[in-house]
């Protein structure tokens, strides 16, 4: 049976992939846009207002699922005290308004499905990381804390809430290689620092498989979507360049990458460590399409 889907932040880079994969398996979705383009001839759009907290719950009343995906780029500029800012607002502003709006709906509303990442867990070494494990005390693991706290109204009214977590998105439509490939094409990207530092990755595919497992399960509260492989830096690095036959043997200098992003950012997505697993995906039993890094570069480069 066919499925209707809610999603704010449709356009983005999951976003677009999942309404895709979405209508491909026959479900309508409707997409939460700030202002009507009329440019949607596949599907409907409503006007929320996520800043103002302005969603009807008309809206949102006869769907399975409302996922929203809202949320400027992390990595996008350097941090200052507005940036910084708007990263937590940006989120934790569409997260309310649609958790206000299915409480207003009681426990028979749709499912909220919302982002969130693996930041939560903060810089954490060697050590092996699950849904249950404590939370960092660093900036992104704050954001997220309040990206999830965003959800409450929801939950508390007996709303199915699930929480998912994306670690590194492996894509050749944007997202984390973005960056990094124009340097490693030209055969002079290299491990960051020494390398040791965890990166929990996971490809596109089975990030929105892991969504579309979100929508269709009974799963609630934080869910992992990261390959059951991490890799450290090192071996992304290896990975990565031997997917485009490059040379990796210039490592990135930490002053480098300071002074492009800044000492605070460059350490929250450059040097911080997660080695995570996706434990509550493989209770239930999610069979991921990618399991390792190598499979994942291709089908991103292809």
């Amino acid at each position: 049976m066919s499925k209707h889907i809610v999603i704010g932040g449709a356009s983005g880079l999951i976003g677009s992939a999942l309404v895709a994969a979405l209508e491909q398996r026959g479900d309508r979705v409707t997409r939460l846009v700030r202002r009507s383009t009329g440019e949607n001839p596949t599907g409907a759009e409503r006007v929320w207002g996520p800043r103002s907290g302005t969603l009807d719950a008309q809206v949102v009343s006869d769907a399975d699922a409302v996922v929203v995906l809202n949320g400027v780029s992390i990595a996008g500029e350097r941090w200052s005290d507005e940036r910084k800012d708007l990263i937590v607002r940006s989120r934790t502003d569409s997260v309310g308004t649609a958790a206000k709006a299915l409480a207003s709906l009681g426990s028979e509303a749709p499912a909220l499905i919302a982002a969130s990442a693996i930041g939560i867990y903060g810089d954490r070494g060697d050590e092996i990381l699950t849904e249950q494990s404590s939370h960092g005390d660093d900036f992104l693991a704050d954001v997220c804390e309040q990206w999830e706290a965003a959800a409450r109204p929801a939950k508390d009214a007996g709303v199915r809430v699930v929480h998912v977590r994306t670690g590194i998105v492996v894509s050749g439509e944007g997202g984390a290689l973005d960056p990094m490939l124009p340097l490693f094409k030209l055969g002079i990207g290299g491990r960051i620092g020494d390398g040791s530092q965890w990166w929990s990755w996971v490809s596109e595919a089975d990030t929105v498989g892991a969504y579309l497992h979100a929508i269709d399960s009974e799963i609630e509260g934080p869910m992992n979507a990261v390959s059951p492989n991490p890799v450290t830096n090192a071996e992304f690095t290896k990975a990565l360049g031997n997917a485009l036959n490059r040379p990796t043997f210039l490592p990135v200098p930490r002053i480098g990458l300071n002074i492009r992003l800044g000492s605070e950012l460059a350490e929250a997505i450059g040097y911080a460590s997660q080695r995570v697993e996706p434990a509550v995906l493989a209770a239930a039993g999610y069979e991921f399409e990618h399991p390792d890094l190598d499979e994942a570069l291709a089908a991103a480069l292809a």
